[in-house]
């Protein structure tokens, strides 16, 4: 059992989800992810947990308790500098996958994102040669795995205790009968830093 995390996806959807910056409130608790792959891959089955991330230049005195708490609780981390727009570390994560996967003994693989472009495919190509494949993210950015018909797909608040507090979820598709304000995802003067 092997979950790959997609921390620069998973942090872009969950801001653009909230409409900010998530709050510790909004932050995902890794401790109930690892508990929900523990549980899903049984007593008997090896679990690994990894999380892959970029680093920004100037940003290692705050990523850094964060990756600690992620390797405490027991998440193996994958960090490379963002040293382009195009550093992403969609491409480690498929590496990673697929040695695990030529191993021979990867049952099922969890990955965490919503990056259609990146996974849909090698994903699919998994379930044909008889690996289970689990998509978890956010409804409302994971249209490629709730479009498949052959990837299962968990909404990540779905997951026992991963938030502490319900995410405020309103969308197009979930419009309270008396409507709902729909906050700007950025200021409005953000518009002046474009020119």
């Amino acid at each position: 059992m092997l979950l790959v995390w997609d921390a620069p996806n998973m942090d872009m959807s969950l801001g653009s989800l909230l409409g900010a910056r998530p709050t510790s409130a909004y932050r995902p608790r890794f401790d109930a992810v690892g508990r929900w792959l523990l549980d899903l891959a049984g007593p008997e089955a090896e679990a690994e947990a990894c999380v892959f991330t970029n680093v920004a230049p100037g940003s290692i005195d705050i990523v850094r308790p964060w990756v600690e708490a992620l390797r405490n609780v027991g998440f193996a981390v994958f960090a490379k500098p963002k040293t382009s727009e195009d550093s992403d570390v969609d491409d480690d994560m498929l590496a990673h996958i697929g040695m695990r996967s030529a191993e021979g003994r990867l049952r099922h693989v969890v990955v965490a994102s919503g990056d259609g472009r990146a996974f849909r495919e090698p994903l699919e190509k998994l379930i044909e040669v008889g690996t289970d494949v689990t998509v978890i993210g956010f409804r409302e950015y994971a249209g490629f795995a709730l479009a498949s018909e052959t990837l299962s797909f968990l909404d990540l608040e779905d997951i026992d205790g991963v938030f502490r507090e319900p995410l405020p979820r309103v969308s197009l598709e979930t419009l309270p009968d008396e409507g709902a304000w729909l906050p700007p995802f950025r200021s409005l003067r953000s518009l002046l830093d474009r020119r």
